[in-house]
């Protein structure tokens, strides 16, 4: 009576615990079963023909949105170059906007010119064609987990059999758990004297991965044998076999996980799951068992003869015929070539986080599989952080920087805009993200110097006209019983000029006697329409930009000139969309009338002399031969050195300055301008 008492009291509380096991795992695969980073892309490109093109640039665009270059016609995803003709299988898009399957198309290059761009399939020329967008990052969790979620539908039948035949050839056949494997297991760990395999089923591994930690002790194998059986009972095969493809972990990629086929097909092979070919699908199932051991990036060999030993299992299960098997063993190992995971456009990428910050909460961005898509051209992104650097290697080989060689190192940004849009097309906030996260671009305060002169002009134009005279000569101005005698850059100069003559030479006296003329207070009046953070304050020295300015906020009142008067709002979102393909946020332009179209025009010519006959003349010796407009810049005791120019499509700034303020001993036509040329030649 004892017996069957204590009997019935086991059976009662396993039964109680298989309970509690089954409303545990009910809660946990009810909910959200992964955390899924948000995605964020870089802006769609759009090609045309007679499009200005640098090849290094364009090609090195479609290596990152995942293209091969092959010799033979390409297929999906593959490109070939040959004596000026681009030919591309393009993958399928999908934007907020469009969807479209890929296609071949052929572009013809020219001289750094797209000439024509043509659909393969139909023949027919195209006016316009859109590549997809770039991903530039992704918003972690902490477990640093990358996946790409795929349906059990469209996974290839030879995949399936291949990780049946690595991990559990009677996955469909038993209920959870396999007494034939764990007898198999047994008796060879015993022949051994040591644990050389453990028997364990996919629903085991599912079971393991899920809920449990990875110590091998008897009440966690006991644990989950126990679940692995209420997982059984309550899940359809084909369902565990979906959440077990995209939970397994399967390498690194740099400091990030690889976990789920999808993202492994894509990390190894560099394609999508339904593509996989059998001995691709056969070396991704040899990769569970130990995934960083048999590696094709870390040992090549290994990984081939624990694919072949899967392509081996699969004919034993009856999967594959013998020519199948022997034709599957003689084909190479190709893998994609290996990356590792790493933010581009950092600085970009902090600024657009904040703004995010606004919309979502961090724990969102790192679970909720978003797709964010941004204003970002990742060309001109990848033009810009080259630009800079060669800019600043170039000026630390002047003899008067060179001796501050092994003390804080030059620094620089970089901000390009559409002017009309207030798109940020890229954006660098320093010349080394892994030394300094301090965005120079979005959160620096620096004296703007001669940049600020134009809105000093822009003032004046109430009371002058371009072909107006300026005083020129030495002067002392009085303020609040301060004096003080403003000198020019220059030591020779003329005793007058006119209005254009003095914003293109940058004439500190002329540029004073404006803005006395004109009345600080004018001048402040209009300064503040610009919506500069900053502080002003009717002081003489103002006129001269003797204060500070955040340097995004200078390029964007400066994309009031081309934008026709309309100051834009800075842009570094689109969009941001589900994981359903449901819009959550669509961000627009945002523009306000500042300034009338008619002083836009005029403002726009004097800065065009700036470029033609003044202190950015220089350009034209660079390489720059297209219409441009802009005012170089250069603070006191040369600490701070602009350039802000731009073109009736883009904005450019490029300040350069030390961190502590130390003179840089160049001007902004020496220091900043030659970087601008080299960015807006690339």
């Amino acid at each position: 009576v004892l017996l069957v008492l204590l009997t019935v009291a086991a059976a009662a509380g396993l039964g109680v615990y298989l309970g509690y096991l089954a409303l545990q795992i009910e809660s946990r695969f009810s909910s959200r079963r992964w955390q899924i980073p948000s995605t964020v892309y870089s802006d769609s490109t759009l090609l045309f023909p007679g499009q200005g093109c640098n090849r290094d640039l364009f090609l090195a665009k479609l290596e990152a949105l995942g293209y091969r270059r092959v010799d033979s016609p390409p297929a999906g995803g593959e490109y070939r170059l040959h004596s000026g003709r681009l030919e591309i299988f393009l993958h399928d898009l999908k934007t907020p906007s469009q969807s479209r399957a890929g296609f071949p198309v052929l572009i013809t290059l020219g001289q750094n010119r797209i000439g024509t761009i043509t659909d393969q399939l139909s023949g027919r020329a195209l006016p316009l064609l859109e590549l997809e967008p770039e991903k530039i990052g992704l918003f972690f969790g902490t477990a640093r987990e990358q996946r790409k979620l795929v349906a059990i539908d469209p996974v290839p039948r030879p995949l399936i059999q291949a990780v049946l035949a690595a991990e559990d050839s009677r996955f469909y056949d038993h209920h959870g758990v396999d007494p034939r494997g764990l007898l198999r297991a047994l008796w060879a760990n015993l022949r051994a004297g040591e644990i050389r395999q453990g028997g364990s089923t996919i629903t085991q591994q599912l079971s393991k991965n899920y809920f449990l930690t990875p110590e091998r002790t008897l009440s966690r194998k006991l644990k989950e044998l126990l679940m692995a059986l209420v997982i059984d009972a309550h899940y359809a095969k084909d369902e565990i076999l979906e959440i077990y493809l995209n939970e397994i972990y399967l390498g690194q990629k740099g400091s990030v996980s690889i976990n789920g086929i999808g993202e492994a097909a894509d990390f190894y092979f560099g394609k999508p799951v339904a593509t996989l070919s059998l001995t691709e699908a056969a070396a991704l199932a040899g990769l569970i068992k130990a995934p960083n051991l048999y590696s094709p990036h870390h040992d090549p060999a290994r990984c081939r003869q624990r694919r072949d030993n899967v392509l081996k299992a699969m004919a034993r299960n009856g999967w594959l015929s013998a020519d199948q098997l022997t034709q599957a063993l003689a084909e190479p190992l190709i893998t994609a070539d290996f990356r590792t995971y790493h933010r581009k456009a950092p600085y970009f990428m902090d600024y657009l986080s904040a703004q995010l910050g606004a919309l979502y909460p961090p724990e969102v961005l790192a679970s909720m599989g978003l797709s964010i898509y941004t204003t970002l051209d990742s060309q001109i992104q990848s033009a810009a952080e080259a630009a800079l650097l060669r800019g600043l290697a170039r000026l630390e080989k002047t003899p008067a920087l060179r001796a501050r060689r092994g003390s804080a190192n030059l620094q620089g940004a970089v901000i390009v805009m559409q002017p009309k849009t207030g798109h940020i097309l890229a954006m660098v906030g320093g010349r080394d993200y892994a030394q300094s996260q301090f965005n120079r671009a979005s959160q620096a305060r620096r004296q703007p110097g001669s940049t600020f002169k134009p809105f000093v002009f822009l003032a004046g134009l109430e009371r002058f006209t371009p072909a107006s005279r300026l005083s020129n000569r030495p002067q002392v101005v009085e303020r609040d019983g301060q004096r003080w005698e403003p000198q020019n850059f220059e030591r020779e100069t003329v005793p007058e000029l006119s209005f254009r003559q003095a914003l293109a030479q940058s004439a500190n006296r002329a540029t004073v006697y404006l803005a006395m003329q004109t009345g600080l207070e004018a001048v402040l009046a209009t300064a503040e329409r610009f919506l500069f953070s900053t502080r002003l304050s009717p002081l003489p020295a103002i006129s001269l930009g003797a204060f500070e300015v955040i340097p995004l906020e200078l390029a964007r009142a400066y994309c009031t000139f081309p934008a026709g008067g309309l100051t834009p709002y800075p842009l570094s979102l689109k969009a941001v969309v589900n994981e359903s393909g449901e819009v959550l946020e669509r961000r627009h332009m945002s523009i306000q009338r500042v300034i009338s179209p008619a002083a836009a025009f005029i403002m726009n010519s004097l800065l065009a002399s700036v470029v033609t006959e003044g202190t950015a003349a220089a350009l034209a010796h660079q390489g720059i031969t297209f219409p441009a407009a802009g005012k170089t810049g250069t603070t006191s005791n040369s600490r701070d050195a602009w350039f802000v120019g731009y073109t009736p499509e883009l904005l450019a700034l490029v300040w350069v300055g030390f961190d502590d303020g130390t003179s840089i001993h160049a001007s902004g036509s020496s220091a900043a301008l030659p970087i601008w040329a080299d960015l807006l030649k690339a």
